[in-house]
């Protein structure tokens, strides 16, 4: 399993890095609208923390202008890209003929028969929205399962997103997704419980430690 934040502001991919238990940056081009910067900053700047992955999500429609923008990218990021494809005609297109080159995400499943076709060009994980999949379709969570098993043999792994809660980013795990991808405040709540804190003071103030040695 693997942790990681949603966004594209490099502040708080600075934030998460120093954790040391997040794997990686996921981003999508709204995030990247909302960064303050090109995206050609925000992605040189993740590549420069070294984290595991970079997830950056194709904006090109035509096969042609999708591997210029892949390769345009890969040069920036250089280690670790994981391309976000939509699961379009041409995405699938993309996914089979150049996923060996550029390990590929299929982005916005929204059913399993998606995901179907996503294993069988050779997806590295299909991303599905859990959150927005239940107010639309009614159980998120159900929808993580039903992919799960779809996907049950094959190399093709599920990244759940659009989690809104701790317990939702939990169950999207137990459900079948083997990786989270979560926003900064979440993330940084995940570690968090307050009766963790609770019970920390009391031990420091009831309890006992050994002395530290003078430097």
């Amino acid at each position: 399993m693997a942790i990681y934040l949603d966004s594209a502001k490099l502040d708080e991919a600075r934030q998460v890095r120093e954790l040391g238990w997040v794997y990686g940056v996921t981003t999508n081009p709204s995030l990247m609208a909302k960064a303050g910067v090109e995206p050609e900053v925000v992605l040189k700047g993740l590549a420069e923390l070294e984290f595991h992955h970079v997830y950056y999500q194709i904006v090109s429609n035509n096969l042609d202008d999708m591997l210029i923008e892949a390769r345009q990218v890969s040069e920036i990021v250089k280690s670790g890209l994981i391309l976000k494809i939509a699961p379009t005609q041409n995405g699938f297109r993309f996914v089979a003929k150049h996923g060996n080159e550029f390990p590929c995400c299929v982005t916005a499943i929204f059913d399993p028969a998606q995901a179907l076709v996503a294993r069988e060009a050779g997806a590295r994980c299909i991303a599905v929205y859990v959150n927005r999949a239940t107010k639309q379709l009614g159980d998120g969570l159900a929808l993580v399962g039903d992919l799960a098993k779809v996907l049950a043999g094959s190399r093709t792994e599920i990244l759940a997103a659009s989690l809104k809660s701790t317990k939702e980013a939990v169950d999207a795990f137990l459900a079948g997704a083997q990786h989270i991808t979560v926003p900064f405040d979440l993330l940084a709540s995940l570690s968090t419980h307050p009766l963790s804190t609770q019970i920390i003071e009391q031990f420091n103030s009831d309890g006992a430690g050994i002395r530290l040695k003078s430097r």
